[in-house]
């Protein structure tokens, strides 16, 4: 598989889900997560394509919320995170010196801690209060290190170019440097972060849904997949209610790895050709 079709089949995924996820609960005006809306154990139908769940829970629509909820905590925290690693690290990279030292010492504090038994404690004090944005503030705090440790590195590299010391020698402050210098050089990496930090989220979310440490009042992918082995959708036989959110994470991290490496490629590619 070439670099464009792959980048174009994740591109496509990505698009299916996210428009399908923001435009189809417009279509409807029920609260999935609301418990007994419709009768329990309802086959897949033209009313319910999934069928309803134990909960009497329309399988389709929480689904889609999930999925919608999902999405937008992995953007926002991503968002979050490249944010604060790219203007840590550019920061650091380019100053050097004691603010290097100082920031670098602060990013290796964080990149030793093992980050998945913080969050399950974490998790676990503030469980029946946990809220969205708690949550991703959590995820915020324990992944912006490498991300940052990356960009300092690039940043430390371009520094010694001699555009650096031409942009210095003209008058230009550190604060511009920084950003119309030497920030073109790095953005690419950040798309790539962005989309991967997106994994990382929904990843780490869903981990905590399943073993019932996020909110769980929430549609989440994850909170969608706690359910269903909470209620064994298998030994019942619902097995769409387990597929579904498990079918819909597959599909998405796929699109998101597509996306991530056939861009990553392609720029590699371009910039070969430069």
């Amino acid at each position: 598989m070439n670099t464009n079709t792959r980048l174009i089949i994740g591109l496509t995924i990505l698009t299916i889900m996210v428009l399908g996820s923001l435009i189809l609960p417009l279509f409807t005006d029920v609260n999935p997560s609301e418990q007994g809306t419709y009768a329990k154990y309802l086959p897949p139908s033209r009313e319910h394509p999934l069928g309803t769940n134990t909960l009497g829970q329309d399988i389709m629509w929480f689904n889609v919320y999930a999925l919608r909820n999902s999405l937008l905590l992995g953007a926002s925290v991503a968002a979050a995170v490249t944010i604060i690693s790219t203007a840590v690290g550019l920061t650091a990279g380019y100053l050097g010196g004691w603010a290097d030292r100082g920031i670098i010492i602060v990013t290796d504090s964080f990149i030793i801690i093992p980050t998945l038994p913080i969050l399950i404690v974490l998790a676990g004090l503030i469980k029946g209060s946990t809220s969205f944005t708690t949550i991703g503030t959590i995820l915020v705090i324990f992944g912006w290190s490498w991300s940052t440790r990356t960009v300092r590195s690039m940043a430390l590299s371009l520094r010694e170019r001699e555009f650096i010391n031409m942009a210095y020698f003209s008058g230009m402050n550190n604060f511009e440097i920084i950003f119309k210098e030497i920030f073109p050089y790095i953005y690419t990496f950040a798309i790539v972060g962005f989309i991967n930090t997106i994994l990382y989220a929904i990843n780490t979310e869903a981990a905590l849904a399943v073993i019932g440490l996020s909110n769980l009042a929430v549609p989440t992918l994850g909170s969608s997949l706690y359910w269903a082995l909470n209620y064994n959708a298998i030994l019942t036989q619902q097995y769409s209610w387990l597929f579904a959110p498990v079918t819909l994470t597959v599909l998405l991290f796929l699109g998101l790895f597509l996306t991530s490496t056939g861009y990553n490629d392609l720029f590699a590619a371009r910039r070969g050709r430069s």
